[in-house]
């Protein structure tokens, strides 16, 4: 007992630390360019060495700047994890937004909000915060991210790639922006995001099934599954051509130096057992950060854990924005504008909290998986609150909250046709209530060591420091008022009632976009 109150007071501690990060000093705000992939893990970006995709522009950024080797986002699915880096909070701070497609809470006010009501020209294209809804003040739509800019197209590369051209359209924007004011500009790309034009990373990327020299363990070794990973290689080397013509952009306007460039993802790779999941690949995301003016002593790597909470006070931070004036709700997250400075001496977090509630439809009464789990630099512990729900939805429904695709195919086709159980195990059957990994020996983790003896006395001590930070964090699992979450309702009316009325005939597997027909299987 005397060790549970000596941790909530060291978190409580930490919770009043973080409603005032510093604020650094700064002769004029910096502009800022946010460039967000849709699905990509780490280390999945040629700067962490991974050899057979190529991201020069992130390359670049990591180089002139900061890599980052430890962030993550506490969700790992597209609209929670954009609202934490949107409010500074965790997901579970958020209410509805603590889901995907759900309402956003008018209460929660967001980062951009604040930028423009303080000079700043904001603007985003494609992808913002999504999918989901939003409400009104004063009778306008809310721009969780500022105004959109979309009207230039393309002709995209192949049938899965988006037509915005997104380097166009940032053009439009800086054409349009004040003369006399910074800007915050959201770069949301849709790739990788799935469906793939299946072939096209060999056929139009110039890859080889061989290059793959670091396949996930969790994943078959297969033609078809290393097909699909170049697939979604070749998207993501799209997603960094375009980043690519933005910073030469701004580097002819002489405004390179004094933009800050954010680069990463919202949440892991589009894969079984990845995006929408709480394991190291789903949560642990590439992460850059440039600013020629600001940044001291660039090419450094930075091995402190940094949570997608950071975002917001470290972007009022640099825009000199007062945090307690702003008219946001308290930040869970700090300021990073000391590790850019090189000031920081000990690290202000040894440790990550994750999570999630509910994601994509396909439960009974629309029920969520809920988790919550904790990162440090070895280990990874994890709780699943309701083990006897299926964690990536039910089979008859399609497990929806894997993106279809040609790996989730095989991985099924493999249990159905082969006897193969040991990928669909890990992808989609039922899991126990509590899950430990030691990550130094098991990246991936496949091995739960949570029955074992030889671990006890880590897995108790990671529980007690798990559940004291999500009690200081008023997180309603932790605190038995859990149902809540599964009680907002989704903000899209095909997806209300999904399960139900799937069952009764109503729908068709073709509402459900990319799943495969013959992912549909019998409990």
């Amino acid at each position: 007992m005397n060790k549970y109150a000596a941790l909530l007071l060291m978190f409580l501690g930490l919770l009043t630390a973080c409603q005032s990060p510093p604020q650094t000093s700064k002769s004029s705000p910096p502009n800022i360019l946010i460039a967000i992939a849709d699905d990509v893990s780490f280390p999945h970006m040629g700067a962490y060495g991974c050899s057979w995709i190529q991201t020069p522009h992130f390359d670049r950024v990591a180089r002139e700047g900061l890599l980052f080797q430890n962030a993550y986002t506490p969700n790992a699915k597209c609209a929670p994890s954009r609202s934490i880096i949107l409010t500074g909070r965790n997901s579970w701070q958020l209410e509805e937004a603590a889901n995907h497609v759900p309402y956003f809470p008018d209460k929660f006010k967001t980062v951009f909000e604040v930028l423009a009501e303080n000079q700043y020209f904001t603007g985003h294209v494609a992808k913002g915060w999504a999918p989901g809804k939003v409400g009104e003040i004063n009778g306008k739509k809310r721009q969780l991210v500022g105004p959109a800019f979309n009207t230039k197209i393309l002709q995209a590369p192949t049938t899965g790639i988006a037509q915005f051209d997104y380097a166009a359209n940032f053009e439009d924007f800086l054409s349009q922006k004040p003369a006399d004011k910074p800007f915050c500009f959201w770069y949301g790309s849709l790739e990788p995001h799935r469906a793939y034009e299946y072939g096209t990373g060999v056929r139009l990327g110039g890859k080889k099934t061989t290059d793959i020299d670091d396949l996930f363990g969790f994943f078959p070794d297969l033609d078809t599954v290393r097909n699909d990973v170049l697939d979604y290689a070749f998207e993501l080397e799209y997603f960094d051509q375009h980043l690519g013509k933005m910073l030469a952009m701004l580097e002819a306007q002489g405004e390179l130096d004094n933009t800050v460039v954010i680069v990463t993802a919202d949440n892991g790779m589009p894969f079984p057992r990845v995006k929408g999941q709480a394991y190291e690949r789903s949560n642990h995301l590439p992460l850059a950060i440039m600013w020629g003016k600001g940044i001291k002593d660039p090419g450094r790597v930075i091995e402190e854990f940094v949570s997608f909470a950071d975002f917001s006070p470290t972007l009022l931070d640099l825009a000199q924005i007062d945090i307690q004036e702003a008219g946001m709700q308290a930040f869970e997250g700090f300021s990073l504008g000391e590790i850019l400075e090189n000031k920081r001496s000990l690290p202000r977090r040894e440790h990550m909290i994750i999570g999630k509630e509910r994601h994509d439809v396909g439960r009974p009464q629309d029920q969520g998986y809920p988790i919550r789990g904790i990162v440090n630099q070895d280990y990874t512990l994890l709780v699943n609150f309701k083990p006897d729900r299926w964690p990536s939805g039910n089979p008859e429904t399609g497990y929806l909250n894997c993106d279809g695709g040609a790996s989730k195919t095989a991985i099924l086709h493999q249990r159905r046709f082969e006897q193969e159980t040991t990928y669909w195990d890990l992808a989609f059957g039922k899991r126990p209530d509590v899950e430990l990994y030691n990550r130094k020996n098991d990246p991936d983790c496949l091995y739960n060591l949570a029955r074992d003896t030889n671990y006890r006395e880590i897995r108790e001590e990671l529980f007690i420091q798990l559940m004291v930070e999500l009690n200081a964090q008023g997180d309603p699992r932790v605190l038995g008022q859990g149902d809540i979450f599964d009680n907002y309702t989704y903000a899209h009316e095909a997806n209300r009632n999904f399960y139900e009325r799937f069952q009764a005939g109503e729908l068709g597997p073709e509402v459900t976009g990319w799943v495969n027909p013959d992912d549909y299987e019998q409990d």
